[in-house]
């Protein structure tokens, strides 16, 4: 029988612990523009807000690559491609209750802070 490993984090969530709510809105931290919704809406929440924070950061990113991003097939393939899938695991991890820290993009998002 082969045992699965936890996969805790330094918030240390579980899926049961985070609302069906709260995993639908942290979601949309993973879609453009639409990380401000989770940042500013439910800043009491501190399995949002950490989806929120990393969904900024690669909104910065994306902003900052765009650029790079319009080369064709290169920068499509380079750029583009590897932001969307980060975005569409953001999103799946998210709505399974998960707190996947990206690599890098999650140290950037320690350094931001809400007031």
């Amino acid at each position: 029988m082969i045992k699965k490993k936890s996969t805790k984090t330094a918030i240390s969530m579980e899926a049961d612990e985070v609302s069906s709510t709260d995993r639908k809105i942290a979601a949309l931290s993973y879609v453009f523009i639409l990380f401000l919704i989770p940042l500013l809406g439910r800043q009491n929440s501190k399995f949002v807000q950490f989806h929120a924070k990393q969904g900024l950061v690669l909104f910065a990113i994306e902003v900052v690559t765009w650029p790079f991003s319009m080369i064709p097939f290169i920068g499509q393939l380079f750029i583009t491609l590897p932001l969307i899938i980060i975005s569409v695991l953001g999103i799946v991890k998210t709505l399974g209750g998960e707190t996947w820290e990206i690599p890098y993009i999650h140290n950037w998002s320690k350094k931001v802070t809400i007031k």
